[in-house]
């Protein structure tokens, strides 16, 4: 049952991925040259709306969050600098790869896949020497953000809802800026 539940979730997130135009290269890649932040108010949306439904699914005792794997603050930046990276060098996710694949955009199949395989192997080669070094350093076991500033969790979803609403305004008012179009006066 969790796998069909996976995969209908999996192919309507690539379905919504698709409708709003985050497989198309471009918009991507002007999110890391600050002229489209439709990904970036898309993604703060989600995160927010994600928290509010796990945390109030927990709150209700319908989910179980144990079973987490543990925080390891440096890995995470350093995973999150390498996935920052190749996405904006490839100008796609994994999620938009797939759902770019799905659409029939078969450029998107040779850097994807080079790229998820070129990071398993390295992951796999440098795992025993690199995990425990990493491992050692800024070790949370498994927590949570309201827990890491402890803080409730509800406390934290609010700033974090206010924070992106601030920021969505601030975008509007300033007015976001346009991709440039190339041979257009």
């Amino acid at each position: 049952m969790s796998f069909s539940a996976a995969l209908i979730v999996g192919i309507f997130f690539g379905f919504i991925l698709q409708k709003v135009g985050f497989t198309r290269y471009s918009k991507i890649v002007n999110v890391y040259r600050f002229t489209d932040l439709s990904v970036l108010k898309f993604m703060l949306t989600a995160i927010v709306v994600g928290s509010v439904g796990i945390y109030l699914m927990r709150d209700l005792g319908l989910v179980n969050l144990t079973g987490s794997t543990p925080t390891y603050l440096v890995g995470n930046f350093v995973g999150a600098l390498l996935f920052g990276a190749g996405m904006a060098l490839a100008g796609f996710c994994p999620g938009t790869c797939f759902a770019g694949i799905g659409r029939g955009n078969l450029d998107y199949l040779i850097p994807g896949v080079l790229g998820f395989l070129t990071g398993a192997i390295l992951f796999g080669v440098t795992y025993a020497q690199v995990f425990p070094v990493i491992s050692a350093i800024a070790n949370y076991g498994v927590t949570y953000m309201p827990d890491m500033f402890n803080v409730n969790h509800w406390l934290l979803i609010a700033f974090l809802a206010l924070f992106s609403g601030y920021l969505f305004y601030i975008l509007a008012k300033k007015g976001e800026p346009r991709p440039d179009h190339v041979g257009s006066h």
